[in-house]
């Protein structure tokens, strides 16, 4: 894949700026995407810590408030999806475009329409509505980076992608809204995130020159139709991307769930106050930030499968059933509750490389695969919330936490089976494979290489990590 020799942004422009974001693993010519994610995504998770109480406290049931995160989730995963799909079709920076305008139109519903009127079915159209915007933009730039970064540093750069996202959904979200509510209250701070979602994302549309993003990036002659159908189907026609859209889905279920679950429980059954829980769960992600970038950089280094089964799922079905049972023994101090939520935010990092491996599982078809797994992190944001709408009754809190650690542990198995077929590359580095035992297969997990600077690459579509 070539960039435009004049591009400013290019990466093979030889600047210092562009030369620390290469050893960074940061593609130089999308640097300004990351910070317009970062911020976007800010404004997206400003609601994340307090809207499902005070959707309660407009006299919705704690099962009816998981029932609209689980509509939300629905359109969320459809519009994931589509991310993916269009940009192989028009390519990332109109689907962002979209995106960005979707979700000005459809929250601007939601504020001055549904939640005036407290009517539920209004609650569940507006903000399933909602669900269809973010993922248009933040999964459109993700497709983008799989688009230009090269191959040796994707771990690196996916990293780097799920920590601007989790940085702002909802770490700095949260903490926005712990600034701002007592000063201009819910519903003012739900309208001071629309301001800081459009200038995010006008920051990486306006600022960003690289020209790959603004073209088609399916192979010429290949018809809408048969890109969108077999976004679909290589779930089946390769079992390898079936089962890494699981583990997508997977991956952040408990977390779209505990968001809906966890803070009436951590404020009503353990004793925190709400400002301390938007601080915890803004401490959670944080350490989401840090980890995620060395998960990235650990997957490139020790192997994508590796690191998703090990460090992602068995390390996550730990550190969730630990962040409910000591809160459960601990009660509300305060610095035991944070430590095992820091540990959770820290595990689910263990899944960024899942991005990288599945641009190596199906090398000849990577918009589609990518679509797939655009697909599973879109499902996941409603998987989390319909299992806590189903089972936080019958099961309580403790039940579905055991749910949700099973999912992890799931997860860890599903990612073992996630190897290439993907010959060794010639020039791949020599020394032991990281991955498995010593198979060319596996080393080309570790080591993929970047085409030559006069190959063209058609590559498509993308996925959450973890929010």
């Amino acid at each position: 894949m070539t960039n435009t020799p004049n591009t400013p942004n290019t990466p093979n422009t030889p600047s210092a700026p562009s030369s620390v974001f290469t050893r960074l693993g940061i593609p130089p010519a999308l640097s300004w995407g990351y910070l317009g994610l970062l911020i976007f995504m800010t404004g997206v998770g400003i609601e994340a810590g307090y809207l499902s109480p005070y959707l309660e406290s407009l006299g919705i049931p704690a099962a009816g408030v998981a029932m609209v995160f689980t509509v939300y989730g629905v359109t969320g995963a459809v519009a994931a999806w589509f991310a993916g799909a269009l940009s192989d079709l028009w390519g990332p920076r109109r689907v962002m475009w979209l995106g960005l305008v979707a979700f000005a139109v459809t929250h601007v519903f939601f504020l001055t329409v549904a939640i005036p009127s407290k009517a539920y079915p209004l609650l569940l159209l507006g903000y399933g509505l909602r669900g269809l915007a973010f993922p248009l933009f933040a999964y459109a730039f993700l497709v983008w980076i799989a688009a230009v970064a090269p191959q040796r540093q994707m771990g690196s750069a996916m990293g780097w992608f799920w920590s601007a996202f989790s940085a702002g959904l909802p770490t700095l979200g949260s903490l926005t809204a712990s600034l701002l509510i007592p000063h201009i209250g819910e519903l003012g701070t739900l309208w001071a995130a629309l301001g800081v979602v459009v200038v995010g994302g006008l920051v990486p549309l306006l600022l960003i020159r690289e020209r790959t993003g603004s073209a088609r990036l399916a192979p010429a002659g290949e018809s809408p139709l048969a890109g969108l159908v077999g976004s679909l189907t290589i779930l089946y026609r390769n079992p390898r991307v079936g089962a890494g859209a699981t583990v997508r889905m997977l991956n952040t279920a408990s977390q779209f769930g505990f968001l809906v679950m966890l803070p009436t429980w951590f404020v009503s059954e353990i004793g925190l106050s709400n400002a301390q829980w938007l601080r915890l769960l803004a401490l959670m992600f944080a350490t989401n930030i840090v980890t995620n970038l060395v998960f990235g950089m650990v997957g490139d280094k020790v192997g994508w499968r590796t690191t998703v089964a090990w460090f992602g799922g068995v390390g996550c079905t730990l550190s969730t059933l630990v962040l409910y049972y000591v809160p459960t023994a601990v009660g509300s101090q305060y610095a035991l509750c944070v430590l095992v939520a820091v540990l959770y935010g820290a595990t689910l990092s263990g899944y960024v490389p899942l991005s990288a491996l599945m641009t190596a599982i199906a090398p000849t078809h990577k918009g589609q695969a990518m679509a797939a797994l655009n697909l599973g992190a879109g499902a996941s944001t409603f998987v989390g919330p319909l299992v806590v709408s189903l089972f936080l009754g019958p099961l309580g809190v403790g039940g579905v936490v055991w749910i949700f650690a099973g999912f992890h542990a799931v997860s860890a198995l599903l990612a073992l089976a996630l190897r290439t077929t993907a010959p060794a590359p010639a020039a791949a580095t020599p020394g032991p494979d990281p991955v498995g035992p010593g198979t060319a297969t596996e080393s080309a997990v570790r080591l993929p290489q970047q085409l030559p600077a006069d190959t063209p690459a058609h590559v498509g579509a993308s996925a959450t990590k973890g929010l």
